[in-house]
């Protein structure tokens, strides 16, 4: 399992122009296979009229799954180029499509290669991208004597509250990168004496977008 890794959180579309030739990219977050191959079929009906619409996709923690299409464009001008945009940007579960549609000037392989290179480029440059952390959430239990101590040791660490509950005892679920979970309750049991009770209650994948915490059905934007 990756603990941390780049995708998309809301795709979106980018536009260029080459020679009067307008590349469309279209970027979406696909998961599986099926999403991917209905995201290219969507857009096929969407953009009919469009002389291409060649696609890339690379899919899985291992990227098992990573294919790419010209769509009638010249062998090795357009799909290789577009993958090779979404595997330098070292992005998982991500697709794209660029239509084109034709101006009219022929752009020659070079040309074409950079064209649709741009296009998945503007295209990411528009949409927005998350690095999606593997994560533990902890809960800590506490009398009120432990609770300065362990609200110190969270803000000097940065660590996300996602929930706290104050009634005859004191409960805190915070959220831990993989990596950093043991160093922490190792911290949490020397500042407070090993009197604070910590529990491993779920892992997940999360993000943190604009300040705020992403987790499940969130993380689909």
């Amino acid at each position: 399992m990756l603990e941390r890794y780049k995708t998309v959180y809301r795709g979106k579309e980018g536009e260029i122009i080459e020679k009067k030739s307008r590349f469309i990219a279209t970027v979406r977050l696909v998961e599986t296979e099926e999403e991917a191959l209905a995201f290219i079929e969507e857009m096929k009906k969407k953009y009919w009229n469009a002389t291409h619409n060649c696609f890339a996709y690379v899919i899985g923690e291992r990227r098992e799954c990573v294919r790419c299409s010209d769509d009638g464009e010249p062998s090795g001008t357009a799909g290789k180029p577009m993958l090779d945009v979404l595997l330098g940007e070292e992005l998982y579960n991500t697709a794209v499509v660029v239509t084109r549609y034709f101006g009219g000037t022929l752009l020659g392989t070079g040309g074409l290669v950079r064209a649709y290179s741009k296009a998945v480029q503007e295209g990411l440059a528009q949409s927005d991208l998350i690095e999606k952390q593997y994560g533990n959430i902890l809960e800590i239990g506490t009398d009120y004597n432990g609770v300065g101590k362990i609200q110190y040791l969270i803000g000097e660490n940065k660590i996300p509250v996602l929930e706290s509950e104050y009634t005859d005892k004191v409960r805190f679920q915070v959220l831990l990168p993989m990596s950093e979970t043991e160093h922490f309750q190792k911290l949490l049991t020397e500042a407070t004496n090993a009197r604070a009770s910590q529990e491993i209650v779920d892992s997940c994948y999360y993000a943190v977008w604009n300040g705020k915490i992403l987790m499940g059905d969130e993380l689909r934007g």
